[in-house]
């Protein structure tokens, strides 16, 4: 019986930076796009410039972000600061109750892991500090096949 290896071994040094979803950031897809596709996951790595401020957002699946280096405040829905350096882990549960904001102090660079390679699954749903009413933008929406869904029944 003959197995073919199937292991990929990949320098981020040749990958493209792709813009992020706020101002001042940039993301380099490792896994779980097209160019090297996975079953259940989608890993890139996301560098903020100083002063970066990712607006409150939760997603509607589980996110696992890993600093790298730099420095952030993250905060929750209820407003609550954590500090975030080298070798800090945020797990963020799906739905508004783990929504967070990252407002960037120095150059932050980390690993981000999503739980799922659906892009129509990875939506990001700003959310309004004062009503924690949720609102995607339309062409947002369309760039991630959003404008329609296959049954869940």
């Amino acid at each position: 019986m003959e197995v073919k290896a199937t292991l990929k071994v990949v320098d981020q040094a040749g990958l493209k930076s792709h813009p992020g979803v706020c101002k001042g950031q940039t993301q380099k897809q490792l896994v779980g796009f097209p160019e090297l596709p996975t079953d259940r996951i989608r890993v890139s790595v996301a560098t903020y410039e100083a002063g970066s401020l990712e607006e409150l957002h939760w997603h509607p699946i589980e996110s696992f972000y890993y600093v790298i280096s730099g420095h952030a405040t993250i905060r929750d829905i209820e407003g609550k600061e954590y500090e975030a350096g080298a070798g800090t882990f945020i797990y963020t549960p799906a739905g508004i109750a783990g929504a967070h904001e990252w407002e960037v102090k120095e150059g932050l660079q980390l690993i981000a892991v999503r739980a799922t390679t659906e892009p129509n699954r990875k939506f990001q749903f700003t959310v309004d500090k004062k009503t924690k009413r949720s609102y995607i933008d339309l062409d947002e929406l369309v760039r991630r096949g959003g404008m329609s869904f296959r049954s869940h029944y």
